[in-house]
C-alpha cells in the first residue's frame, strides 16, 4: 500500500491541530502504520531487512516532512486568525496631518498630462557618471557648455552629482529601441549663488521623444497643452531660439512673470518673463552615440526647471521656500 500518497490525502482534510496529531499518530505513532513497518524487519532475512529497512526509513523521512509542513500551514493560519480576532477597529474620522510637498503634488500632475499623451516615466541614479551627464549628450570635455553647469564632483573628473536629468535621456537612448515617448522628473545639483529664484539643489524634468518622424511643430504642441493644462487657457508663453548643445535647433519657452504680470519685478529681474526651460530637436550626434540612425529615427528633447513651475503654480516668489525650512522666507510674498 502506498502509505505516502494515502498520507497527503488525509493531511489535506487535516484543518485543525487536533486533525492533524490523529494523522501523525495514524501514520508515526506507536501503533502506527509506518511505525509498524519498521518492526517488522527484525522478522525478515538479512538480505530483505537492507534492501526493505532503507525504503521503509525513506518512507518514514518522508511522512515526517509532510507532517510539518502541514504543521507549518496549520500554524500561520492560526496566527493570521489571531491577529485579525484581536485587530483594533480604526475610526476613519482620525484628522488628517500633513499634506503633499507642492514639488511632489506638481511632478504628479506632470506625470499625469504626459502619460495622458502616451509617455512613460522614467528615474536615473543621482550621482552620475560623465559620460551619461556630459559625454553622450554632445558635450565633451573641452566643450564651454560645461562652464555653464558648476558641476559639484564627487570624484572628478568621472562622478558628479547630475547637473540635470537629460542623463535619463542619455541612458534610455542607449538601452532601449525606439519608438518611445518618456518624461524624468528629478533632484539636481549646481554650485549656484542661492537667491531668490536659483538654488544650488533643484529639480528638473526632462521629456524626449524618438519617433520615425518629428518637428518642432510637435514640441510646440506639447508645451502648449502642458502649459494650458496647469495653469489654464489664459497663459502667456513665447518660444526664443536657445543654444544647447544637445539639441539642434534650440528652442526655449518663456511664461510671463507671475508676480508682475510682465512689468518687471526682482523674480523675473525686471524682464517680465520667466525662463521655464529649454528644448529642440535631438542632435544627430547624440542619436549616433547611442546607436540610434538619425536617418530613420528623429527626436525632441526638453528640461524644465520644476522648480519654477511649481513657484508659478502656486505663486511663491522665493524659490528657497521650496528646499528649506527658514520661516522667514514666506512662500507667498514676492
Amino acid at each position: 500500500m502506498d502509505y505516502i500518497k494515502q498520507l497527503e490525502e488525509e493531511l489535506k482534510k487535516a484543518d485543525s491541530p487536533e486533525g492533524l496529531d490523529g494523522v501523525r499518530r495514524k501514520y508515526l505513532g506507536r501503533k502506527g502504520f509506518i511505525i509498524a513497518l519498521l518492526r517488522s524487519l527484525k522478522d525478515l532475512s538479512t538480505g530483505e531487512r537492507k534492501k526493505k529497512g532503507a525504503l521503509y526509513q525513506k518512507m518514514q523521512k518522508e511522512a515526517e516532512k509532510l507532517l510539518a509542513a502541514r504543521a507549518a500551514t496549520l500554524s500561520g493560519k492560526a496566527g493570521r486568525a489571531a491577529l485579525k480576532r484581536d485587530a483594533e477597529t480604526l475610526h476613519h474620522d482620525i484628522p488628517k496631518l500633513g499634506h503633499l510637498h507642492p514639488i511632489t503634488k506638481v511632478i504628479r500632475e506632470m506625470n499625469e498630462v504626459f502619460q495622458g499623451m502616451g509617455y512613460s516615466v522614467m528615474e536615473g541614479p543621482e550621482l552620475e557618471t560623465d559620460e551619461y551627464c556630459f559625454q553622450r549628450l554632445n558635450v565633451p570635455a573641452d566643450h564651454p557648455a560645461r562652464d555653464m553647469h558648476d558641476t559639484l564632483y564627487v570624484e572628478e573628473p568621472t562622478y558628479l552629482l547630475r547637473t540635470h536629468t537629460s542623463s535619463i535621456e542619455a541612458r534610455v537612448l542607449s538601452m532601449y529601441t525606439p519608438p518611445f515617448k518618456c518624461v524624468g522628473p528629478g533632484r539636481v545639483y549646481r554650485n549656484e549663488k542661492v537667491n531668490k529664484s536659483n538654488h544650488f539643489v533643484f529639480h528638473h524634468y526632462q521629456g524626449f521623444v524618438v519617433l520615425p518622424e518629428v518637428t518642432l511643430k510637435d514640441l510646440f504642441g506639447t508645451f502648449m497643452q502642458l502649459f494650458k493644462r496647469l495653469y489654464g487657457d489664459d497663459v502667456v508663453i513665447r518660444f526664443r531660439n536657445k543654444y544647447y548643445p544637445e539639441v539642434e535647433p534650440g528652442v526655449g519657452p518663456d511664461m510671463q512673470c507671475f508676480q508682475c504680470q510682465g512689468k518687471g519685478c526682482g523674480l523675473c529681474k525686471g524682464i517680465g518673463w520667466i525662463e521655464m526651460g529649454g528644448a529642440g530637436i535631438i542632435h544627430p550626434h547624440v542619436m549616433t552615440m547611442a546607436g540610434i540612425d538619425p536617418r530613420k529615427w528623429r527626436g525632441f528633447a526638453f528640461g524644465l526647471g520644476l522648480d519654477r513651475w511649481v513657484m508659478a503654480k502656486y505663486k511663491i516668489g522665493d524659490i528657497r521656500t521650496l528646499l528649506g525650512g527658514e520661516l522667514g522666507y514666506r512662500p507667498f510674498v514676492g
